[in-house]
């Protein structure tokens, strides 16, 4: 039997709050606040990233996730100590012998922000709408592709039955909604649900946090929710603010107009190091930076659509492209050295799932005078101008997409231009906005193309849209980042997500990266370092995942902004015109009930979302 506990000790330092009640009676909803009211504590994180939806069974972007899961419980977290599974909405399960019944005890104490208590039937219910809905699955799909049935046997015993067993049964970190909210929804958006937005706020969910407004390009407001079964947040407000640029963001940072900022640069984390009130924090990356190649756009059902360049369906040129560049160069040109050189798909920060390759594995590490001699063997010549032919006379011109809001991507795309001229093709390095990039990707209209991914302690997410279940069912619905379908791959990735073990479980998904490394479809450079920095002034003390060297953003639970306490006389504000909003922003229980704030409204274009930082 696996039992899990709430973690103790400083996390949960702090008892549930008793003052200003979250939950309304009756069919009261409440009103945010004018934006020029005193506000409570509020912590400012600087972003740049959109949104790409609200909807929790569609958002896949990294910033949404983030904050989704501050809205929505899941059943279990990872503890911030040892990254280990920890109970969340499940305080405790267990699986039958064979591994196909999974049997948990939801906790009685946990409720939905419009006073309606959380049960066993709502997690059961959101589970069965992914397994039975494909617009619903697009987020979650891969973690119920083994259920076989949900019940709720009473309202805090839930059970799941599998066809196989299942390796992520511990990490099914899938936010759970109401009922009582959402099958109005689905069942009024039909076919169109992937569309749908969830752009109503107050948000009703059952997280540490209440979404409480969004005005596209300006900023997201979430309001404490201080009634939380693991305890009330430190700040009152939680205030994402939006910077096109991170110089930006930093110079807010310098002036206290935010508390906290990520995804530095080596240059403003230097320049950030020495001042007072100002803490940095480098971590191990827990994401890798990539491009993949684009092998020949289509369909599942065979449908070819895109116009990548039609030699790279050779698997000799798209691996002479890979030996072509020099990661390590890119660690320097392009991070300064924070960054590690990336071999395989996962981040060396997990021990037992990382890979490289080493000996006679490493058949592609950079060597441009091998890759020449495989493309002189492959008969693609050289021309006058110092570019080859492929052997069905098409020149070698590949179009590159980089993101060109990423210094580290467009420092690295140079360098790939540089070295990929050694070996006789031709970069257009076409740096560009983010959602230009996306659209090409959704289209296929590209070569080669910039993507990253954060991964999570249980990888198998960032596997599974690889597999050739994955491919888009009509030309701009893909889940991944990458065309690539192999039947050995789809057999590797089945026995891993099936193998309990996870010493035999680690060694299946060696395998997986290793069939990924070789055909070169889907292609690693480099693993980030994480670097932030915030302000002491604002945040006397924050949580860090893992707890020695971790990371404060992207967090796999919600430790940081729930654990945060304010610093002892620390401004007020953040909000709009520097003031937040009353911490009783807060919901009434009629499930209809909801406020469409008018500066929060707007409409989400999933293919225009930036594909370089999911999750």
């Amino acid at each position: 039997m696996k039992t899990q506990h709430p973690p103790s000790g400083t996390l949960l330092r702090r008892a549930a709050a008793s003052g200003s009640a979250l939950l309304l009676l009756g069919g009261l909803t409440a009103v945010p606040a004018a934006a020029d009211e005193a506000s409570g504590n509020t912590l400012t994180v600087a972003i740049a990233q959109q949104v790409d939806s609200f909807n929790p069974f569609t958002a896949q972007l990294a910033v949404t996730t983030n904050i989704l899961r501050h809205v929505y419980d899941s059943l279990t977290t990872v503890d911030p100590e040892t990254g280990e599974p920890e109970a969340s909405l499940a305080e405790t399960w267990e699986a039958s012998e064979d591994g196909l019944t999974w049997t948990f005890n939801i906790r009685d104490d946990a409720y939905f922000t419009d006073g309606e208590q959380l049960t066993a039937d709502d997690v059961a219910w959101t589970f069965n709408t992914i397994m039975e809905n494909d617009a619903a699955a697009i987020a979650s799909g891969n973690y119920v592709a083994g259920f076989e049935s949900v019940t709720a046997e009473d309202p805090t015993t839930l059970v799941i039955e599998l066809d196989e067993p299942q390796a992520t049964m511990e990490s099914l970190r899938v936010p759970i909604v109401p009922q009582h909210v959402w099958e109005p929804i689905i069942e009024e958006e039909g076919d169109a649900f992937s569309d749908y937005t969830a752009d109503e706020f107050p948000t009703v969910g059952s997280g540490p946090f209440v979404l409480t407004e969004h005005s596209r390009g300006e900023h997201i407001r979430l309001e404490a929710n201080p009634d939380h079964w693991r305890g009330a947040p430190g700040f009152d407000e939680l205030y994402f603010r939006y910077y096109s640029e991170k110089d930006a963001a930093v110079e807010a940072l310098r002036s206290g107009e935010v508390s906290f900022v990520y995804e530095l640069t080596d240059a403003q984390i230097t320049s950030l190091e020495t001042l007072d009130d100002v803490a940095v924090n480098i971590a191990d990356g827990k994401r890798f930076q990539a491009f993949t190649i684009n092998p020949g756009a289509q369909t599942q059902d065979g449908e070819e659509f895109g116009n990548g360049h039609p030699a790279l369906s050779d698997l000799t040129l798209r691996q002479a492209i890979v030996m072509g560049i020099d990661n390590d160069e890119i660690v320097q040109q392009g991070a300064n050295g924070q960054a590690v050189a990336a071999g395989g798909y996962i981040p060396p920060r997990y021990t037992d799932f990382h890979w490289a390759p080493e000996g006679d594995e490493a058949i592609l590490d950079f060597d441009p005078d091998a890759a020449n001699e495989m493309l002189d063997d492959a008969g693609y010549e050289l021309g006058d101008d110092g570019v080859r032919v492929s052997p069905d006379g098409d020149r070698l011109e590949l179009r590159m997409h980089v993101h060109a809001d990423r210094p580290d991507n467009v420092q690295a795309g140079q360098v790939i231009a540089e070295r990929l001229a050694d070996i006789g093709i031709e970069i257009d390095n076409q740096t560009v906005d983010p959602g230009i990039l996306s659209d090409a990707l959704y289209d296929a209209e590209y070569d080669l193309i910039f993507t990253g991914w954060t991964v999570n302690p249980d990888p198998d997410y960032v596997f599974s849209i690889h597999t050739c279940g994955s491919l888009p069912t009509e030309p701009g619905t893909m889940q991944g980042d990458a065309y690539f379908c192999d039947e050995e791959y789809d057999d590797l990735y089945a026995a891993q997500l099936a193998e309990y073990d996870r010493e035999a479980r680690a060694e299946i998904i060696h395998q997986l990266q290793e069939v990924l490394y070789r055909e070169a479809v889907v292609n690693v450079l480099t693993y980030p370092n994480i670097m932030e920095a915030y302000r002491t002034d604002h945040i006397a003390s924050i949580q860090l995942e893992p707890a020695e060297g971790g990371n404060i953003w992207g967090q796999d639970g919600y430790w940081a902004w729930w654990s945060a306490e304010p610093a002892e006389g620390a401004a007020r504000g953040g909000g709009i015109g520097g003031s937040g909003v009353s911490s009783g922003v807060l919901i009434g229980v009629g499930a209809g009930v909801l406020v469409l704030l008018a500066a929060g409204a707007f409409f989400f274009f999933r293919r225009r979302s930036t594909v370089e930082d999911r999750e």
